[in-house]
């Protein structure tokens, strides 16, 4: 079916995207898998081509693109190519809207020029040993100094995406114990520098998947945090997060349906060239089947996806209805992907080909930007169950 969610423009972005992986990305990328993320320089480069702040405004250094379309552009191209941009998606796509939205004009000055062009990278800490999905259960503490000049800062985070590369870490903490019958009361954003005294970034987490983004752990020892770089309102973090999780969860959408998209590509390729018992694979009605069962549901993928993209545009986008498209596109994007990679017999299993990455890169997609059981309750509360 014809999608309409694209318009010039974004072919434009496209085509400059598509080149710029094929000339600076896949022939490196093995390099990057390795090593466990790309070199430093290489988000520099990403804020060169105007890709790291293509939606931070124009005042600031950016592009000032109001269109989150963009980003998709971005996912698919590096799907279809079989590569990723590192911790690029947590940077641009989910810290970004703290920034414009909770950030003071004075903040703004000093982060959102370096966050365009890649000189301070951002990660966000969430998730703790003890938490997973459940926010309200964050332990980790910042007290307020007698003079109430700075916040100290204890504790540890876990899955930190980008953590071991970033230069700022939006910490999620509790400043104010949790009322017991408001649990998330009590949260606050702190934008912690790196370099400080007391911060430590752990173990290095060795993962399926996503092998070029670094994932680790990262600890605060009496880390002293400027009450300058305090985000918002202090106590308010819980509701920052539920505003912002939408396009997260989005992003993730974004995401898998790129990778499903891909992954039939790929398949069809594949199944032309193949021969077994003398002829194609494609020529076998399973492997018609097959593909018309892919095929239809990338098509379904897209439909929820472009449409949820629209909704974000408008600013209408509902957490309810981002936890929707989060839950089909990766639970599709799943099945989609398991049959192609089944289509690609023992070949499939090995990292020639595409689609293993593919496979083992989208299955954390069910779990991260809060697990796709969670998602469900999210949904089932909207139906007023």
């Amino acid at each position: 079916m014809k999608r309409t969610v694209f318009d010039e423009d974004h072919e434009t972005f496209r085509k400059t995207v598509r080149d710029f992986i094929a000339k600076e990305v896949v022939p490196v990328h093995h390099e990057w898998e390795q090593q466990g993320h790309p070199p430093r320089d290489f988000y520099r480069r990403l804020g060169e081509l105007g890709i790291l702040g293509i939606q931070v405004p124009e005042e600031f250094g950016g592009g000032g693109e109001a269109s989150f379309k963009f980003a998709a552009v971005i996912a698919e191209e590096a799907a279809a190519a079989g590569v990723t941009f590192g911790s690029y998606s947590v940077h641009s796509n989910l810290i970004l809207p703290y920034l414009t939205e909770l950030a003071t004009d004075e903040q703004k000055q000093r982060w959102l020029p370096s966050f365009a062009s890649g000189d301070l990278m951002f990660a966000i800490a969430m998730t703790e040993p003890g938490t997973g999905s459940d926010l309200a259960n964050i332990s980790t503490t910042a007290k307020l100094s007698d003079d109430g000049t700075h916040y100290v800062l204890d504790g540890a985070k876990t899955f930190i995406t980008g953590g071991a590369l970033a230069d700022r870490v939006l910490v999620v903490c509790r400043t104010a114990s949790a009322a017991t019958d408001d649990r998330r009361g009590g949260l606050t954003i702190l934008v912690v520098d790196t370099s400080s005294e007391g911060f430590d970034v752990g173990r290095k987490i060795d993962k399926i998947g996503l092998k070029a983004s670094d994932t680790a752990e990262l600890s605060f020892q009496g880390v002293r945090v400027p009450v300058e770089d305090r985000l918002g309102e202090e106590g308010k973090g819980f509701s920052y997060l539920t505003r912002n999780l939408a396009q997260e969860r989005l992003t993730i959408a974004m995401g898998a349906a790129a990778s499903a998209s891909a992954a039939l590509q790929h398949a069809i390729a594949y199944v032309r060239e193949r021969t077994v018992f003398g002829k194609p694979v494609a020529a076998f009605q399973n492997t018609k089947f097959v593909l018309a069962e892919c095929s239809t549901e990338v098509e379904a993928i897209h439909m929820m996806c472009d449409r949820a993209l629209d909704l974000n545009d408008a600013g209408e986008l509902t957490a309810a209805d981002a936890a929707r498209a989060k839950l089909f596109c990766t639970e599709a994007a799943g099945r989609v992907i398991d049959k192609c990679l089944q289509l690609h017999g023992g070949y499939g299993y090995t990292t020639e080909y595409p689609i293993a990455r593919l496979y083992a890169d989208t299955r954390v997609s069910r779990i991260y930007g809060g697990t796709n059981e969670v998602m469900k309750t999210i949904i089932a509360k909207d139906l007023g169950l």
